[in-house]
């Protein structure tokens, strides 16, 4: 089986099409979705509609349960709850339901997935070999997947238990099993905080054991034009075009 891997969609519907696009060619049997499908960006109701048509597994993340207002705007910084406001009066209820029904934790065969980590699936950041050590303690499953950074990571733990590893570029392929535990981060599809403005996602194969991390092209001043139609802060489009 192969599945593809996005996380942090942020409302960015050029991003979301462009990736669906790629993992088409991946020929991929299931997507999964680690949360935060709406905040920042122009476009959520239809960043929703296409994940809940496409996605067999689904997370919840903090900012999509901001716009749900099941959390404080004074948790966010100023841009983020500027935005999280926005899309409160916009969020269409067939979205809002959807995004109501899901959990910001869950697991797959031989998986455990969080938005944030398994410790604190909506807060908490795995970011270093520190983190994704604590991950995998609070798990007994060999992969782990997370999502919330918005930065494409790989940390494994190799035979004598010691967790090391660090961001994964485009291309970087990681040999799961054979006794060692992992955890991967696909990045953010549609706001990198890499380096890297592309669209970032994860294909796993099951039959061959590796899983890819992948980035995707995707008109990024097509998103920013959207978002300075509306009452964004110009900081979120800005960015964009970074990857920060």
């Amino acid at each position: 089986m192969r599945i593809a891997v996005i996380s942090d969609i942020h409302a960015n519907l050029h991003a979301l099409e462009a990736v669906l696009a790629a993992i088409d060619t991946e020929r991929a049997d299931e997507l999964w979705c680690l949360g935060d499908l709406v905040g920042y960006g122009p476009k959520p109701n239809e960043c929703v509609a296409l994940v809940r048509e496409r996605a067999s597994t689904c997370l919840v993340g903090n900012h999509d349960l901001a716009v749900l207002e099941q959390l404080e705007l004074e948790l966010f910084t100023d841009e983020a709850a500027a935005a999280a406001a926005w899309s409160r009066g916009v969020l269409e209820p067939d979205a809002a339901a959807f995004l109501g029904s899901l959990a910001p934790a869950g697991r797959r065969e031989g998986v455990a997935l969080a938005h944030g980590s398994p410790r604190d699936p909506v807060w908490e950041y795995v970011l270093s070999a520190a983190a994704g050590e604590a991950a995998l303690a609070a798990t007994a499953e060999p992969l782990v997947l997370v999502g919330h950074s918005h930065v494409a990571l790989a940390l494994g733990s190799a035979e004598d238990g010691v967790v090391a590893g660090g961001k994964a570029p485009a291309g970087t392929a990681v040999a799961l099993g054979a006794g060692r535990r992992h955890v991967l981060n696909p990045g953010s599809v549609g706001q990198p905080r890499d380096g890297d403005p592309r669209a970032a996602w994860i294909v796993i194969d099951g039959d061959s054991g590796w899983a890819t991390f992948c980035r995707t092209d995707y008109p990024i001043e097509s998103t920013q034009s959207e978002m300075r139609a509306l009452p964004l802060p110009e900081v979120l489009a800005e960015r964009l075009a970074h990857g920060v």
